[in-house]
This record gives C-alpha cells, sequence and structure tokens, in this order.
C-alpha cells in the first residue's frame, strides 16, 4: 500500500469501527480545533495591527476601521469561492480519486487569480467610496493610504485560503495553524517597524501598516506553497502539476458552490459594514471604539465558523464515499458542537453573574413555566427489539423533533410539570416517516446556585407510542432521569440544556411492512435546547 493510499483509507477504515457518532465527534473535532485556532490567529494578526495602528491616534484607528470595512467588503467575496475549494477537494478524497482532489486546488487558485485583479480595484480607489458614502475627507485620505498598502495582499491571501481548504480536506489542517502562528509575530514585527521607521526603516505609518501585511501575506503563501508541494503527506498529490491548465468545467461547479457562499459572507459582512459607516457619521471616537468592539466579537465569532468549516469537510468526505448516514451524522455533531460553543460563548462576566443573583434581576417566586425545544433521540442500543444477529433492518435509530412543556415552577427548587414531544426517527427504510411520540411528567430540582447559570437534575416518566406516517403502531412506556443547565436570559426567560438517559419498553407489533417486531426495552440518550418562559403566580410582598 503506498502512502497516499494510506492517507486516503485511514480516515474511512477508522470511520467504520467502533461507537459512529463517538468517532464522528473525534474527527470533527481533529480537524474543528486546529482550523478554528488558524481563524484565531489571523484574528490576532488583524487585533495586533489594530493596537499598533492606535498608538498612532483615534484618528487613525478610525481610518483603520473604514479602510478594513472598504477592503473586506471585497475580500468577503473571494473568500466565498474560495471555500468551495474544501468541499470540492473533500468529494474528491471520500471518492479516492486523488487527482481530483489535485484539480480542485488547482482550479481554486486560477479562480483566486482572476477574481483578485478586478477585486483590486475596489480598495484602490478607497478614498472616493468613503467620500461618496458621507465619511470625513481627512479621515478617508488616511484610509486610503492603509488601502494602498493592502490592496496588494489580495491574491497571496485568497491563494493561502485554497490552499488551507486542500489541507484541511485530506485531514491535514495542522500546517496553515503553524504557519498563521509563525506570522503572528512576524507581522507585529514588520508592522511595528514600517509604522514607526525603525532600524533605519522610512516612516511610513498607515501605508507601512498595510504593505506590512501583505507582505507577511506573500511569505505565509510562499511556506503554504512549499509545504503543499515538497512535504508529506501532500506532495504525493503534485498541486503545481500542470498548473497552467485551467480546468473550466471544474471552475464553473467551484463558483456554483461558491457564488451562494460569496453572496451570504457579503451580506453577513454588509451588516458590519454598514454599522461602521454609521458609526463614521457619528464621529472619530465612535468609529475607534466600534472597530475595538467589532475584534472581540470577532474573536468569538471564530470558533463556531472553524467547526462550520470542520463539517464542511466531514460532509464532503461522506458525500464522496456515497454514505448518506454518514452525512447526517457529521451534520448533526457539528450541530451539537455549534450549540455547546454557543452556550458557552454566553457566559457573561462575573459582575454580569453577579447581578443576575439579585432579586431584581429574577424571580424568587413561584410561576407558571413553558415553553418549547428542539430535541434530539440517540439510539444507544435498540435491545431485543432489533436483535444483533438479525438481517431484518433496525425499525427504530437515532432521530431529532419539537417538544412543548408547560408546568409549575415553586418558590422552593422544584419544578413539576408536563411535556409533549415528537422526533422523527431513522427507520433504516423499514418504515415510512417514522415518529416517536412521547407524553411524560417531569420533574426537576435545582441546585442552591445564585447566577444566570442553574444547574438542576430532572427525572419522570409518561406513554409512548411509535409507527409510520403519524400512526401508533405500537404503545409503550419510558422513564427518564438527567440533568440540565439554565441561562438566564432575562428577568422572565430561561434557556436550558438537557441531557438525560430515557429506557424506552415497547410492546409487540406488526409494523407496516407486515414484519413482527418483538416486545423490547431500547435505550435512548435525549438532548434538549429549550426556551421557556416564567410567569409569575405570586410575589411575596416586601414587608
Amino acid at each position: 500500500m503506498t502512502a497516499l493510499e494510506k492517507i486516503e483509507r485511514g480516515p474511512i477504515a477508522a470511520a467504520t469501527s467502533g461507537n459512529r457518532l463517538t468517532v464522528e465527534l473525534t474527527e470533527t473535532l481533529k480537524l474543528a480545533v486546529p482550523m478554528a485556532l488558524t481563524q484565531l490567529g489571523q484574528i490576532a494578526m488583524m487585533t495586533t495591527d489594530l493596537a499598533l495602528v492606535g498608538r498612532l491616534g483615534d484618528e487613525a484607528v478610525a481610518a483603520a476601521a473604514l479602510a478594513h470595512t472598504v477592503f473586506f467588503v471585497c475580500f468577503t467575496f473571494g473568500m466565498g469561492l474560495m471555500s468551495a475549494v474544501a468541499p470540492l477537494a473533500a468529494q474528491a478524497f471520500g471518492a479516492r480519486n486523488p487527482r481530483l482532489v489535485r484539480r480542485s486546488l488547482r482550479v481554486g487558485l486560477w479562480a483566486g487569480l482572476l477574481i483578485s485583479l478586478p477585486m483590486m480595484a475596489f480598495p484602490l480607489y478607497g478614498e472616493q467610496i468613503l467620500v461618496t458614502l458621507g465619511q470625513a475627507p481627512a479621515t478617508a485620505r488616511l484610509a486610503q493610504q492603509y488601502l494602498f498598502g493592502l490592496a496588494w495582499g489580495i491574491t497571496p491571501a485568497l491563494w493561502f485560503l485554497a490552499i488551507r481548504g486542500f489541507m484541511g480536506a485530506i485531514n491535514r489542517p495542522e500546517p496553515g495553524l503553524w504557519i498563521t502562528l509563525a506570522a503572528i509575530p512576524a507581522n507585529a514585527v514588520l508592522v511595528y517597524l514600517l509604522i514607526h521607521g525603525a532600524l533605519g526603516l522610512p516612516r511610513l505609518e498607515l501605508f507601512g501598516a498595510g504593505l506590512g501585511s501583505t507582505i507577511i501575506d506573500f511569505g505565509m503563501l510562499l511556506a503554504a506553497l512549499w509545504i503543499a508541494y515538497g512535504r508529506r503527506p501532500f506532495r504525493k498529490y503534485r498541486v503545481l502539476a500542470h498548473i497552467w491548465r485551467i480546468d473550466w468545467s471544474l471552475l464553473r461547479q467551484l463558483i456554483v458552490i461558491g457564488a451562494p457562499i460569496s453572496i451570504a459572507f457579503l451580506l453577513e459582512y454588509g451588516l458590519f459594514a454598514a454599522a461602521a459607516l454609521l458609526m463614521g457619521l457619528i464621529g472619530t471616537t465612535a468609529l475607534a471604539a466600534h472597530q475595538i468592539a467589532l475584534q472581540v466579537t470577532a474573536v468569538l465569532f471564530m470558533v463556531p465558523f472553524g467547526i462550520g468549516m470542520a463539517a464542511t469537510v466531514r460532509v464532503g468526505h461522506a458525500v464522496g464515499r456515497n454514505d448518506p448516514a454518514a452525512v447526517k451524522r457529521a451534520g448533526f455533531v457539528a450541530a451539537l458542537l455549534g450549540i455547546v460553543v454557543g452556550l458557552a460563548a454566553a457566559i457573561p462576566p462575573r459582575s454580569a453573574q453577579a447581578d443576575a443573583g439579585t432579586p431584581e434581576a429574577r424571580f424568587e417566586t413561584s410561576s407558571v413555566q413553558y415553553g418549547a425545544a428542539l430535541t434530539a433521540e440517540l439510539l444507544a442500543s435498540p435491545g431485543a427489539i432489533c436483535p444483533p444477529a438479525t438481517t431484518i433492518p433496525c425499525v427504530i435509530g437515532s432521530g431529532g423533533g419539537l417538544a412543548v412543556r408547560a408546568g409549575y415552577r415553586f418558590h422552593a427548587p422544584f419544578y413539576l410539570g408536563g411535556a409533549y414531544e415528537f422526533s422523527k426517527q431513522d427507520a433504516h427504510k423499514s418504515i415510512t416517516l417514522a415518529i416517536l411520540q412521547q407524553i411524560r411528567a417531569e420533574a426537576r430540582f435545582y441546585l442552591p446556585v445564585r447566577g444566570v447559570y442553574v444547574p438542576f437534575m430532572t427525572a419522570g416518566g409518561g406513554a409512548v407510542g411509535y409507527g409510520g406516517l403519524w400512526s401508533v403502531e405500537t404503545l409503550g412506556a419510558t422513564g427518564f432521569a438527567g440533568a440540565g443547565i439554565e441561562l438566564q436570559l432575562s428577568r422572565t426567560a430561561v434557556m436550558a440544556l438537557i441531557v438525560s438517559y430515557r429506557p424506552i419498553l415497547l410492546l409487540t407489533w406488526q409494523d407496516t411492512a407486515r414484519l413482527e417486531r418483538p416486545t423490547g426495552i431500547l435505550s435512548m440518550v435525549g438532548v434538549e435546547l429549550a426556551l421557556e418562559q416564567r410567569v409569575p403566580t405570586y410575589e411575596p410582598s416586601d414587608q
């Protein structure tokens, strides 16, 4: 077996052993962590530039904010096209087609070159654009100096993105991270020298900041090309072979995939750009403060963005090997990781937590609590319902759906209520539109913790029905026990993440395929993301 075959077969073979969801989670994290850290490294370089520019004064920071607005409005369009390299290369990798992997990168490089040439004109006329949009002429003039330095870095930056997409597609995203980590201090030193004219270099101020970033972009591209061309495992793909050829059919496919991503990026960044322009109308100080706040939010955004990039690769691998079940698992795991990261990012500072613990910020009274939840029902074991030795497809698998609930929350740390849940389960084509319905009585015990996060224990039980096309072909019972954590969104609104173990008893029945299904107990793991409202029924007097 050649080294290239080992690269291609390794992840695929791993995905067929052990618990599939666990394997999927592990493989996604292996990709997501270095990808997210690479994105954070890019933000670190931008933040370093902003800190160094800040030494020139508020007006320079405001000019840098306007320059970034003009630059990224056009650059995000190129980012969308370069993002299409990863799914194309990942599908080819999953299909064990190394030539198509190479062609995917090659067409990405050509697309980056062709689109970057007209894109460069946009920042070169940044001053006229900003003045037309009502910005102060002096600030627009300073922004143009920055843009004169940044504009020439569009092509190498896009090519670096394409090579990163190729590396991630073959499960090797780490070199992009190492290059970015090395570039952070190099960028800081070079930008500082060019801004202030140290070590005999000319004092270029804002133009120097942009020029330093462009030089670093070229350096990062050269390092990535060297690794992709000459280092294992990438050199087996011969990424620069026939580089002069433009694969027009694959280029069209890249545009079909990348153009919607580009439009989405433009709409998303357009909101930030509009906010920056409005801040510029208020004043220089407001614009500078907005840019600093934007850098903080960008840091929080990069982690879920890295998870999304990893999900793109994992889905591409599954599509390439024609594995629809793996596509579903990859999407589910990525969504679950995104929810967890989103909740973690919502943790407020300690001062906010202290405020949330006061009676003014939350109810210290009995209340009716009701809401809805997104649910996932993950099959841990089918039990006797699907014996392991049988060749008959298992009639029930994992799934997801919705739940509605209502209950009474006592002044003491207890909640009693009920819930109705329906979820579409994977019946492995043995049942059409298999729906699991549950009616449960629920209880919660909240731990005595003050703050915006309150953990709780939960347990309960009820009745279940299962069948196709919303019919109930069999009845049964369920019980559950688990734990959750509740986030105080406002004085009356809460969000909760709940994980529970749910054994489900289903009685003997004949399914729609006229197959006899035995009585058995299956094991489910339930995951819920709930949004609930509290309405007070009694508030004790202050006396």
